[in-house]
C-alpha cells in the first residue's frame, strides 16, 4: 500500500510540473517570431517510463524510461529499457544485493481514446540465488524473458500529457523468474508528447 501511495504522490508531482512549464494560450502576432512547427515524426513520439523506489528493510530503486512512436493515431510501438537496484535481508538475515537491468518492447492498440490492449516482450538480468544442500548460496546471473499481455486505461491530464494505469500477465512463467506464477502485474505512470 505504501508503494502505491508513493507512486500516485510521484505522478501526481510529475504531472504538475510537466503542466506547469507547458502554455497552452499562443498568442499570434505577426510582428513576434513564431516558434517552428513539430516535424511529422516530433508529433508521433511520445515519452513516459516508470521510477520506482521502496526504502526499509527491503531497498528497491528503479528507473524505466520509455520513448514511443504512434505509427497510426490508434496504434504504437516503443522500447523500455531499464535498472533495478535490490538490497534486502534474506530470512537467515544475511544481506542481499542485486542489479537488474534489461529492456522491453511494446505495441498498445487503441479500442477507444481511453483504453488500449498491449503486448510486450521483455528480457531481464537478474541475479539469481540457488540454496545448497549444506547451507551454502550459490549466484548466477541470468537472462529471463516475459511475454506480457494486457490492457490499460488513460486519462488526458493538460497539453500533451496523459497518466495511465495498467495491467499485464506474463504468459510465458518462464522457470527464473523471480515472480509467482499467476502473477499480474500493475503499473501506473505519466505519457507525455513533446
Amino acid at each position: 500500500m505504501k508503494n502505491i501511495v508513493i507512486t500516485i504522490f510521484l505522478i501526481a508531482f510529475a504531472g504538475s510540473v510537466v503542466l506547469g512549464q507547458q502554455n497552452d494560450s499562443v498568442v499570434s502576432n505577426p510582428y513576434t517570431k513564431q516558434s517552428p512547427q513539430k516535424s511529422a515524426v516530433g508529433q508521433k513520439l511520445y515519452f513516459g517510463g516508470n521510477f520506482m523506489f521502496t526504502f526499509g528493510d527491503y531497498t528497491s530503486i528503479g528507473l524505466w524510461p520509455l520513448v514511443g512512436y504512434k505509427v497510426t493515431p490508434k496504434l504504437s510501438v516503443g522500447i523500455q529499457p531499464g535498472y533495478e537496484y535490490n538490497k534486502y535481508k534474506n530470512y537467515y538475515g544475511s544481506s542481499y544485493e542485486s542489479s537488474n537491468y534489461g529492456a522491453r518492447i511494446f505495441t498498445r492498440y487503441r479500442v477507444i481514446p481511453q483504453a488500449y490492449v498491449h503486448v510486450e516482450y521483455a528480457n531481464i538480468n537478474y541475479k539469481l540465488q540457488f540454496w545448497q544442500p549444506n547451507g551454502d548460496i550459490e549466484e548466477e546471473r541470468t537472462w529471463v524473458p516475459f511475454l506480457f499481455l494486457g490492457a490499460g486505461l488513460s486519462q488526458h491530464v493538460g497539453g500533451s500529457t496523459y497518466g495511465y494505469v495498467q495491467v499485464l500477465y506474463d504468459v510465458l512463467q518462464d522457470e527464473n523468474s523471480p515472480y509467482a506464477s499467476g502473477e499480474l502485474f500493475w503499473s501506473v505512470g505519466i505519457i507525455a508528447g513533446f
